[in-house]
């Protein structure tokens, strides 16, 4: 098991690339929920307004 996780001594590179990866793919998805969510908020604020005229 060691062996795989060292993969011939180049596992600092290939587990820190994963980890690099991943944590930009959570950024990612973060970023989409919250520019979703801004959106969202911003349409109910149109819609609101376009009501009350």
């Amino acid at each position: 098991m060691s062996e795989f996780f060292d993969m011939g001594g180049r596992g600092l590179y290939v587990w820190g690339s994963y980890g690099v990866v991943l944590l930009v793919f959570i950024i990612e998805i973060w970023q989409v929920r919250h520019k979703r969510k801004m959106i969202l908020q911003q349409l109910r604020s149109m819609r609101e307004l376009g009501d009350e005229e």
